[in-house]
């Protein structure tokens, strides 16, 4: 979780795959895919790493931003040992209560082999995870990471609902960990994420996804040319034109401060100022619909599916009458924008 959630606002919920996952009420999205936690981990984090880059016995070094259950970490814990690759790993997570609702779930714990378990526990337990909002959890982190991680996993709530983590300056911080063949690795295909990513000197990739009706299940970015490698492909032409159109403007966060509300206020305004093609054009152009989803969330939780799984690439699910409260809540600060203009796509 990251800022602004409470243990009351979190439900329990089974992925299609049968794993365990939570529903967040305060941020209106899964933790998880609807396909589930575990498939996503493999699809969105684990097989992207390529793990078997590295020889038996040679280190890894890995920050997981966003925690969240500890699905992911449980994961590559799993993972990291049956290629007999010894482990170095930081977390950052904002609240302690999904990790705690998880290890005291007998779901979740099915999931895993009994050394796997102990592993996470004993991380869980360890000074290697870094309790708080993650803009100032990251300073803590030992300075001989910065240009030493091997890979750092992104896997905060979408942009559009926490875009604290998101921004171009947190983006840029997670680039800088980055050794020169590291891999920043998100569940994200959102073009102001992408954009971000690109400002920090990163080249991007994007995740194949397992379902041909989507168009990606997420971005790898690295300081060196990624090339092509299963899953790994080099982004469409619509995904390059994505970035070219409004909804690459990144989100801006220079204090580290700001709130998900200021945010999301001041891109917009940014947005209505800019002469870049807007979203709904490119829409029209590649024929994607105003209310296509895809890949993460809940299709129980009024809509939460389609909201969810739209923004892990820049979609603005809930359309015109969500946009309209936002617009309302932060005329304040902005004027009148065209209701058009999607402030994600």
């Amino acid at each position: 979780m990251e800022p602004g959630a409470g243990p009351a606002d979190l439900g329990p919920r089974r992925g299609a795959d049968g794993s365990f996952s939570l529903w967040s009420e305060a941020f209106g999205e899964g933790f998880h895919s609807a396909a589930g936690a575990l498939s996503e981990a493999q699809e969105k984090f684990v097989r992207p790493s390529q793990l078997d880059r590295w020889r038996p016995g040679q280190g890894l070094v890995v920050v997981e931003v966003a925690v969240g259950t500890g699905t992911n970490t449980a994961a590559l814990l799993q993972a990291t040992a049956g290629l007999d690759l010894p482990l170095q790993w930081w977390g950052l997570e904002q609240d302690p209560q999904p990790l705690a609702l998880a290890l005291a779930s007998e779901c979740f714990r099915s999931q895993w082999p009994a050394p796997t378990l102990a592993r996470l526990e004993a991380l869980v337990q360890s000074d290697r995870l870094l309790w708080g909002d993650g803009r100032q959890a990251i300073t803590r982190l030992p300075a001989a990471l910065q240009g030493g991680c091997d890979l750092v996993w992104l896997d905060a709530f979408s942009p559009r609902r926490c875009p604290q983590l998101w921004s171009l300056e947190f983006l840029a911080q997670l680039a800088a960990l980055l050794r020169p063949e590291g891999r920043l690795i998100t569940y994200s295909s959102a073009a102001a994420v992408r954009a971000g990513l690109v400002a920090a000197g990163l080249q991007l990739a994007s995740i194949a996804a397992s379902d041909p009706e989507q168009w990606s299940s997420g971005t790898v970015a690295s300081p060196s040319p990624l090339g092509e490698s299963f899953p790994l492909r080099s982004l469409t032409a619509k995904e390059s034109d994505h970035l070219l159109c409004s909804a690459a403007e990144p989100y801006r966060d220079p204090t580290g401060q700001a709130s998900a509300a200021t945010l999301l206020a001041e891109r917009r305004l940014r947005q209505s100022q800019s002469r870049a093609v807007s979203g709904s054009a490119w829409r029209r152009r590649w024929g994607v619909a105003s209310g296509f989803c895809q890949g993460r969330g809940w299709a129980t939780e009024g809509g939460g599916s389609q909201q969810r799984a739209a923004q892990e690439h820049g979609l603005g699910a809930q359309g015109d009458r969500d946009q309209k409260g936002e617009e309302q809540r932060c005329n304040q600060i902005r004027p009148q924008i065209n209701l058009e203009q999607d402030s994600e796509l």
